[in-house]
């Protein structure tokens, strides 16, 4: 089952989201044309189609919610209308790559600043960080899920948001009367344990690695012999390696799997720092989609609840549509569209070496009114890839996902869908 395919009338306003069959049938009779690849939209031809379609097809124009469950590497959306999750997507984000970057940046101008060369002086007294400041790996997820909402909003008929409110509190877990200034000084804000161990410790028995079974909360260093109940000391294990290791101390226990321990007791002391992204951002999150369109937020463990009871496999899309109080659900698709963001690539005029000489010069773009990462149709197999073009030649690099790249000249490529920072697939 493939997502349900949007649809815009003349004067470009939306309507309901129609199956793929019923889209592929007003393609074939030219009563509709292909408005947007990526999501898959189509445009009604005339007016008179567009009332024929309202009276009979669909009389009304039914609303949308937007659900959304907010990670800090990937974030899953998902469209409910009538109780029927019709469009799912999962948007991965680069809020990694960003970091790596400003850190790479960082180090050449301290390198520089250490040389007896000519520099611009660090300014420390003259900046000041505005209200609600955030890094640029976090404000990335926040401009990235807001340009996302208002593409959909386009093209589907949505009336409020509903969004994952989540929260990591794990003073509270260990001490409920905690306050004042000794509560500001966490790391972390309002979880459960068990939620918080599944994320950290990637929802499976840390001692023999089994996955779908279910999980007692272990004590790494036993309660018996002075083990305290702070969330470092805690781990996940299956009944049989808890019963195992009883009150044994774990080198004892993993004595004779030394690499094991020493991840275990590194694993163990490591923040969650995916969980701390989300926890930064949730709040300017909710803030910003407010002002697009009204929101509803939820919970995390009510998401779980709901994804628990209707018997959903564990997706990102699929715990974005559970968000909230609902109703029970089907899924009218299966095959949600996977998107990552791959940034509009940088403006460096000239290529550098790895000492920082440039090497060659790189040609103002557009080429030949092709850009790199502009999705193009092979009109000799009518694969769908990506391309990259040259500027002293007619042959570009042309990439289908899987397979090795190949020089195809441009006269066999249809450009099918122009660049905008993101790489789109679908799941198989």
């Amino acid at each position: 089952m493939q997502n349900y395919v949007f649809v815009i009338d003349t004067n470009k306003q939306p309507l309901n989201p129609i199956p793929p069959k019923k889209a592929r049938r007003l393609l074939d009779k030219g009563k509709a044309a292909v408005f947007r690849m990526y999501p898959f939209t189509i445009i009604l031809k005339t007016a008179i189609l567009q009332s024929r379609r309202c009276a009979n097809e669909n009389p009304v124009v039914t609303n949308c919610q937007l659900k959304i469950d907010p990670g800090s590497q990937v974030t899953g959306f998902a469209l409910v209308q009538n109780n029927q999750v019709i469009w799912g997507m999962e948007l991965e984000h680069r809020g990694g790559l960003i970091k790596k970057k400003l850190e790479s940046r960082r180090a050449v101008r301290h390198r520089r600043r250490n040389r007896n060369t000519r520099y611009r002086k660090p300014r420390f007294l003259n900046r000041k960080r505005s209200e609600g400041w955030l890094p640029p790996s976090l404000e990335h997820r926040i401009l990235t899920i807001e340009t996302w909402v208002k593409r959909l909003i386009k093209f589907c008929p949505v009336n409020e948001i509903w969004i994952e409110r989540v929260k990591f509190d794990a003073q509270k877990m260990q001490n409920p009367e905690i306050s004042g200034v000794e509560y500001q000084q966490g790391e972390r804000r309002g979880y459960e344990v068990r939620e918080y161990l599944l994320e950290k410790w990637g929802r499976e028995c840390t001692y023999c690695g089994k996955q779908s079974v279910p999980l007692q909360i272990e004590h790494i260093h036993p309660k018996s012999k002075g083990g305290s109940n702070r969330v470092s000391n805690l781990c996940l294990a299956c009944e049989k390696c808890n019963q195992r290791k009883g009150n044994k101390p774990i080198e004892e226990f993993l004595n004779k799997k030394p690499s094991l321990l020493q991840k275990i007791k590194t694993k163990a002391k490591q923040p969650l720092k995916d969980a701390a992204a989300v926890n930064a951002t949730r709040q300017k999150l909710v803030k910003v989609l407010r002002a697009i369109k009204s929101v509803v937020t939820g919970t995390g463990a009510q998401t779980k609840y709901n994804r628990t009871k209707l018997g959903f496999p564990k997706e990102h899309w699929i715990d974005a549509a559970c968000v909230g109080d609902i109703e029970p659900l089907w899924l009218r698709t299966n095959q949600p569209l996977l998107v990552t963001c791959k940034g509009q690539g940088g403006r460096q005029k000239a290529a550098l070496n790895k000492y920082g000489y440039p090497i060659r010069h790189n040609p103002l773009k557009p080429i030949k009114g092709w850009c790199s990462g502009d999705i193009a149709k092979n009109v000799l197999t009518g694969e769908f890839g990506r391309v990259n073009p040259r500027s002293k030649s007619n042959s570009f690099n042309y990439t289908v996902p899987g397979k090795k790249a190949v020089s195809l000249h441009v006269k066999n490529l249809t450009k099918v869908h122009k660049k905008d920072g993101y790489v789109y697939n679908f799941c198989k």
